[in-house]
């Protein structure tokens, strides 16, 4: 192609050169005008083009063929004498199994005389099939506190004893328990009280409990367990109360769907030998007795990383005292959904109930309230929460909470009235113990926690609420906190050592003081409004392990030696320091 292009360009230079002769021969020959004609003018053309093969055929005789190759292995036996070496595990450094001992027994002494003294034994007969467990425990003071005129000194004694038997579908158990509780009303309120009625006071109440429990639980049955409380509880001034509480449980299973129905019977009497102290003469005794009748359905749901579970309690509820009685019923709805697996698990729901006091119960929450209370039930309709729980990490875990509750008649403590006219056996009628106030409350709620365990060894913890009250009265809130929070640390220091810490924070409060006067109605009593500062505590332990079972162990409490008041007019213990030993053995 190229070869032809080239020829036909040759032709038209030379065309072109002959013409350039022509006319400059004919210029030198005259120097005249010449008419040239030109009759086609010239187009060159390029033929078609055929491509060269890359590799041309050849019909060369001579051009050797190709043979094929072919290959044949001649294959011979050859005896192996390789012997691989047997393989062997690789060797582990073997521990000792723990040494598990079934007693345990401690003591320690500290300031302000505190005394210590815990034992426990769990004993297994018949292969572990039947268990006898014995406790034991006492801590008591009888140390003074700074600025309080009365006696300060407390002990609590318990003992519990539970026997339980386990067979192949069924499990049972039965305990009983005995209790001796000593405190001493000392939060006089500084109004100026003389020397002979200071010393004329006995500011000594003592508090006991006996009772029986039973447990009893099924593997295949419909009666999924069941469980029963009977207690005596009495005090030092001829106050008694006697309680009784079963509660059975059926399930029943439905497809993929568990429906459970539990039964509540629930009964409380009792009875104050004295009167209220807003009245100045002791002369109406005080007795209630409160029953109630419950049932609870409830539908289980799962659905992958859904759980829903549907349910209400329906309750009767006897005043048998004062004749009346009334039906409730209350929701009972929780649910929970895994946004991320075990990162994000949001969670709410909506509870209420008929709650049960008793004398017992308040004896525990404040030791220091007056043998003169209206016990009766409250009335929670509802609780409506909704929330946020899971693990950041493996280590890192967190639950948010918030919450609106609406009760009715919730019981709240605040300060007896000075009633200097009363000649009670016991001294409670100097404005130093408690009474209850009814009032419908409304709270609205929030809470936090997070828990760091990086290890078994080590574990923290931390957790706060912020709480607004709204009461019907108007009042404020009797000694209910506005925040509060906690945090603990338990620490595993190599095998010998082991520490621990907890503090808390408790915020403002308020209580009600007023003063009798004979001729005016309680309404019309001066009183006045206290308000009890925060406070913080702060409390330690430590402890070395001489050897797989005897060790030794120290406790601080109040470390920062806060003079608080938990209880309006009650101040507590200063700092404290407690040292003792603790055996483990077998019995």
């Amino acid at each position: 192609m190229r070869i032809r292009k080239i020829s036909a360009l040759k032709k038209g230079l030379l065309g072109t050169a002959l013409l350039m002769v022509f006319v400059a021969t004919a210029q030198d020959d005259e120097l005249g005008t010449e008419t040239v004609t030109v009759v086609r003018p010239y187009t060159p053309s390029v033929s078609d083009a055929f491509k060269i093969k890359t590799l041309p055929s050849l019909n060369d005789s001579i051009i050797l063929q190709k043979k094929p190759i072919r290959y044949s292995i001649f294959s011979v036996p050859v005896a192996s004498t390789f012997t691989p070496a047997k393989g062997s595990a690789a060797s582990v450094k073997k521990v000792a199994p723990e040494k598990i001992f079934n007693s345990y027994a401690a003591v320690g002494l500290g300031n302000y005389n505190n005394a210590l003294l815990d034992f426990y034994s769990s004993k297994g007969f018949d292969r572990g099939a039947q268990r006898l467990d014995v406790g034991l425990n006492h801590h008591s003071s009888r140390g003074e506190i700074d600025n309080t005129v009365l006696d300060t000194d407390f002990y609590n004694t318990g003992l519990d004893l539970t026997y339980s038997k386990r067979d192949r579908d069924m499990q049972w158990s039965i305990g009983g328990g005995l209790e001796h509780r000593r405190y001493n009303w000392y939060g006089l309120p500084d109004i100026g009280f003389d020397e002979a009625t200071i010393s004329a006071i006995d500011e000594s109440q003592d508090y006991f409990n006996a009772q029986l429990e039973g447990q009893l639980s099924f593997e295949d049955a419909y009666l999924k367990e069941a469980t029963l409380l009977a207690r005596r509880f009495w005090d030092g001034v001829q106050s008694a109360e006697n309680r009784l509480i079963v509660n059975p449980k059926l399930e029943f299973p439905i497809t993929e769907e568990t429906f459970s129905l539990g039964l509540k019977l629930d009964y409380v009497d009792g009875s104050f030998e004295n009167a209220d102290l807003n009245n100045l003469q002791n002369n109406t005794p005080i007795a209630y007795r409160q029953f109630q009748a419950g049932v609870h359905p409830s539908l289980l749901l799962l659905r992958d990383d859904l759980k829903i579970q549907l349910g209400a309690r329906l309750v009767y509820g006897l005043d048998a005292e004062n004749e009346e009685n009334n039906f409730y019923i209350y929701p009972v709805v929780r649910a929970s959904y895994s946004l991320l697996e075990e990162m994000a698990i949001v969670y709410g729901g909506v509870e209420g109930e008929l709650r049960q006091n008793s004398y017992y119960d308040f004896s525990h929450e404040n030791p220091y309230v007056s043998p003169t209370l209206m016990v009766m039930p409250t009335d929670r309709q509802y609780e409506a929460y909704a929330g946020l729980r899971g693990q950041l990490s493996p280590n890192l875990s967190y639950n948010l909470k918030g919450s609106y509750t609406a009760e009715n008649f919730r019981p709240l403590f605040y300060l007896n009235p000075v009633n200097e006219s009363r000649t009670d056996e016991k001294g409670y009628n100097y404005g130093n113990s408690f009474r209850l106030f009814y009032d419908d409350l409304k709270t609205l709620g929030v809470f936090g926690e997070l828990e760091f365990s990086f290890n078994r060894n080590f574990s923290l913890g931390l957790n706060a609420a912020i709480y607004d009250y709204d009461t019907e009265t108007d009042n404020p809130a009797w000694n209910l906190p506005d925040i509060e929070g906690s945090l603990f640390l338990d620490y595993q220091i190599g095998e010998q050592w082991y520490m621990g810490a907890n503090l808390f924070y408790v915020g403002q409060r308020e209580d009600y003081q007023a003063v009798a006067q004979v001729g005016l109605s309680p309404e019309e009593f001066p009183f006045v409004i206290r308000s009890l500062d925060a406070f913080f505590d702060a409390n330690a332990h430590v402890g070395y392990h001489l050897n797989t079972q005897l060790s030794v162990f120290a406790r601080f409490s109040n470390i920062a030696n806060n003079s608080y008041q938990r209880w309006a007019n009650f101040r507590v213990q200063g700092f404290q320091a407690l040292a003792g030993i603790s055996y483990k053995f077998d019995l």
